[in-house]
């Protein structure tokens, strides 16, 4: 009998030192990933949730005025005129607009939403129809403060097609989407 509670305390105690070692193990692993993400920047999934999420958060996580001006065509047919991209033009992007997925349309086209460039510190995503031109170009870069940046942006509101006269309407047409987003998303 003494023998049977002398094997059960000890296998009791291997457990206790096994679970001990696990635990260990996995505050370690939790800890070298903590690092990582540290030495190399912040996550691009988390940020990726909070800038879908979050208006205020959004506005300061875009480097205005992007990379690329708005460039439309005056009305003569012939002449382009550049805008900077800046902050009033911004349309906020949520969770939807940047899920990565292929819709085949009733009418027969495929609407393609995805990363086309996915390196550690760059990526690109891009949405719009195959074999048409892109409705929707994101640029991400990590930049040396560890955190994740829009850079540059194509989006389909300020489309080369749209009539330089239309520009304060489609602004004042962000605004009153961007608004609703807040709304939800503050």
């Amino acid at each position: 009998m003494r023998a049977k509670k002398f094997v059960c305390c000890l296998l009791a105690m291997l457990l206790l030192v096994g679970v001990s070692f696990i635990s260990c193990g996995n505050s370690s692993k939790a800890k070298a990933d903590n690092e990582l993400t540290a030495q190399d920047g912040e996550n691009f999934k988390s940020f990726l949730d909070r800038f879908t999420s979050s208006a205020a958060f959004q506005y300061t996580r875009i480097k205005f005025p992007l990379k690329t001006p708005i460039t439309l065509l005056a009305d003569d047919g012939e002449t382009e005129k550049t805008f900077p991209f800046t902050k009033e033009k911004w349309p906020l992007l949520d969770s939807e607009t940047m899920k990565e997925e292929r819709i085949t349309q009733e009418e027969g086209g495929i609407y393609v939403s995805k990363f086309t460039l996915n390196e550690p510190k760059h990526k690109i995503f891009e949405a719009g129809y195959e074999e048409s031109e892109v409705d929707l170009r994101v640029e991400f870069e990590l930049q040396a403060d560890g955190k994740w940046y829009v850079v540059d942006c194509y989006t389909g509101w300020y489309g080369y097609d749209l009539p330089i006269g239309e520009l304060k309407q489609t602004i004042q047409n962000v605004k009153e989407e961007n608004a609703a987003f807040e709304e939800v998303h503050p």
